[in-house]
């Protein structure tokens, strides 16, 4: 029997619907053709196996103890995950019975493993192809079952997709513990989740915050000046020009090469006003701009949600619903902008569908030069999958909504861009030299939209008035200067990420690394994360309280600040998490080996979980007393505050724990007035309580913890030596 597994239903379908037929239906299976000649289409549903829980390979990791970091498996082992254990089972019975298997995940690093580790969890003889689709229409899925190839070809992707998975569970399981605990033992609440991808992305949102919050504006003083020619048959048009400052004034700059000093400036107007000068610098040109290239999906999301602003897992899930329920574009998850020289014969076809599928932009499908050939058409930078574009298509499966509509739309625009003609700039340079002083001013304006006749703008977006053109001036020709005027404006602040800006960080990482080698090195990579993981990495935040939406920009709750804030560069920063990402490439290129960069990781872990004082802020610092006691709930800082009733002490932490205690002239009896004391078993903070037998020490988590610990003259009778 000849089984196909693709990655989900959707894809098992497309690929029943184009073998030879009649079909029969089963449950987690459609078998197509009679006779001989068979074959049986399933699929996976996502991920059917994950990385098996601590527990499974040490059952003393099922709790968390710091003592029993870092967790490094011996064995690696899958478990099935919860709710596909059907399909799992349909899968483990085909697989056995098959003599020839064709792997048909998802054309990318996560759809080559997640089939992989079933056709190896489950064990077979049977030989392996590898079917690549990137297209569901009939046609397209028909050609890609003729040009199947071996599935050892794909070794090195799964190898570097598994290293990936690994590397996650080493990282993010061990430093979520090791940084949870040490929080619970400054009384707060709550985990504390560390990631390989997720941190250093919070990281640039809450350095962003930290620098708009404490950013401090200064006034800068640009100088103009105003000039015209002087000879009778040269242009004698005004034009106006910034001074450049020279070597003179380096002192009186800020870092971006702004006058901070208005005396300085209006001494330099006063030198040059009614001063003779000359052009130094004369440049003139039409210059012509081609194409953008077509979409990748982290292009796709950057511009949706700065035109439409749209969450990048919206974009994602609706060019999802594109690609499988309406099969109206190519897959979506792609991270190239280039396409194969194969799919220029479709062109004709794409571009007709396009027109009846969106009918406004049917004009610009009417009038596309098919001619025309740019550098997207590039069989040298394609890999497993191309750019997304529509498919010859033409019409929906259902009516789109309309988040389906403007993503159709504007993946349709940048296709298009590919058949339209080159825009053309008119540019300007003059330079002007008058004494000591050098001034300087450019023009540029379209002279022929071509291509950006198809870009969208900003609704809000304020129209840019276009400056005058400048007068036609020669290398040495005479000016002189009417008038200056110094301007007065203020520095300004950095903007709080945008989901489009956010995800423009993360795919040009290297902007934010200060190492000159290591940012080298990240511009040939594709910085944090995937083109398939950043929209879930950036949920992952929202949900775990480490980011929230402020209108449409993203910000970092006061949660994740404190995370970031306590956490080594290492962690927090993006520079090495953006180099594992280049490591996991260079697997796949077979340029690296996947156990040296785990055992790499490991060494990097043991540093993290061995140190003897990490930066974790107590609690106790909000108190606004040396004498105030702690928390008799979880034993965070008092704070004194004032109440209908009198003064009392209540909890540092309200709201998030409503502890309070009177004041009183004495050392509380129950402890807290000393410094917290760790849980042997969970690292809480232990609380001294009082029974029939006399004083004892408590966990302050009970009852999840029930740990007690003897009380030796009012302290908790613990070991000398601390878990921690």
């Amino acid at each position: 029997m000849h089984l196909y597994i693709a990655e989900k239903p959707s894809l098992g379908r497309a690929i029943a619907a184009a073998l030879p037929q009649p079909q029969q239906k089963g449950q987690g299976w459609i078998r197509c053709g009679n006779g001989s000649s068979a074959v049986t289409v399933s699929w996976c549903i996502g991920h059917l196996l994950e990385p098996a829980e601590p527990a499974s390979y040490n059952p003393a990791w099922k709790n968390w103890r710091a003592d029993q970091l870092p967790m490094f498996p011996e064995k690696w082992q899958l478990t099935p995950k919860t709710g596909v254990a059907a399909q799992l089972n349909v899968l483990k019975s085909l697989i056995r019975k098959a003599s020839e298997i064709t792997h048909a995940g998802d054309p990318d690093r996560e759809g080559q493993l997640l089939v992989d580790e079933v056709i190896r969890y489950v064990g077979t003889d049977a030989p392996v192809r590898r079917l690549l689709i990137n297209d569901l229409t009939p046609a397209a899925v028909a050609k890609a079952l003729k040009q199947t190839r071996d599935n050892r070809d794909f070794l090195r992707l799964s190898a570097s997709a598994l290293a990936r998975q690994r590397a996650d569970w080493l990282y993010g399981l061990n430093l979520t513990r090791f940084y949870t605990l040490l929080y619970q033992t400054k009384g707060q609440q709550g985990v504390y989740s560390v990631g390989r991808v997720q941190t250093p992305v919070l990281g640039l949102v809450v350095k962003r915050d930290q620098h708009i919050e404490q950013f401090q504006p200064q006034d800068f003083f640009p100088l103009e000046a105003h000039f015209h020619g002087m000879e009778e048959d040269s242009d004698t048009r005004t034009f106006s020009a910034r001074w450049v400052p020279g070597e003179d004034y380096q002192h009186l700059l800020d870092s971006e090469n702004r006058l901070l000093d208005r005396s300085a400036a209006e001494q330099i107007a006063a030198a040059v006003e009614g001063r003779p000068g000359k052009i130094c610098e004369s440049r003139f040109r039409d210059r012509s701009e081609p194409p953008p290239l077509p979409l990748s999906l982290s292009a796709l999301q950057i511009e949706a949600g700065r035109l439409f602003r749209m969450a990048a897992k919206d974009v994602l899930d609706t060019a999802q619903s594109l690609y499988e329920r309406h099969q109206l574009i190519t897959y979506p998850r792609s991270d190239s902008r280039y396409l194969p020289l194969e799919h220029y014969n479709q062109r004709q076809q794409v571009i007709s569908a396009v027109g009846k599928v969106d009918t406004d932009l049917a004009e610009a499908c009417n009038t596309a030069d098919l001619q025309r050939k740019t550098a997207a058409w590039n069989d040298k930078k394609v890999d497993a999958h191309h750019a997304i574009i529509p498919t010859s298509r033409s019409s929906a499966g259902a009516t789109l909504s309309g988040k389906e509509a403007q993503i159709y739309n504007l993946i349709s625009r940048y296709y298009l861009m590919q058949f339209a003609a080159d825009a053309i700039h008119r540019e300007g340079k003059l330079g002007v030299t008058l004494g000591d002083h050098l001034f300087r001013t450019s023009e540029t304006a379209v002279l022929q939209l071509g291509w950006k006749a198809l870009e969208l703008k900003l609704r809000d977006a304020k129209a840019k008035s276009e400056k005058p053109a400048l007068p036609r001036l020669g290398t040495g020709d005479p000016v002189l200067c009417d008038g200056t005027q110094v301007l007065q404006q203020k520095t300004q602040p950095a903007k709080h990420f945008t989901d489009a800006t956010l995800l423009a960080a993360m795919t040009n990482i290297a902007r934010f690394v200060d190492d000159p080698e290591l940012r080298k090195t990240l511009r040939e990579t594709d910085g944090l994360g995937t083109e398939a993981t950043r929209a879930a990495i950036l949920e992952t935040l929202f949900k775990r309280d480490y980011l929230f939406r402020d209108g449409r920009h993203i910000r970092a709750s006061d949660k994740g600040k404190t995370l970031i804030n306590a956490l080594p560069d290492s962690v927090s920063k993006p520079d090495r998490t953006a180099v594992w990402e280049a490591t996991l490439e260079a697997i796949h290129r077979g340029e690296a080996q996947p156990q040296q960069f785990l055992d790499s990781l490991k060494q990097e872990i043991q540093g993290f979980v061995g140190c003897p004082a990490p930066l974790v802020p107590d609690a106790a610092e909000v108190t606004t007393s040396p004498d105030a006691p702690h928390c008799p709930k979880c034993r965070a800082g008092m704070v004194e505050r004032k109440g209908k009733f009198g003064a009392f002490y209540a909890c540092g932490r309200y709201p998030g724990c409503k502890g309070t205690r009177p004041l009183e002239d004495h050392s509380p009896e129950d402890g807290s007035s000393q410094k917290p004391v760790p849980c042997p078993f969970c690292f809480s903070p232990l609380v001294r309580r009082k029974s029939k037998k006399g004083w004892f020490w408590g966990c302050s988590s009970f009852p999840a913890c029930r740990q007690t610990v003897n009380d030796v003259n009012g302290k908790p009778d613990l070991p000398a030596k601390p878990a921690i």
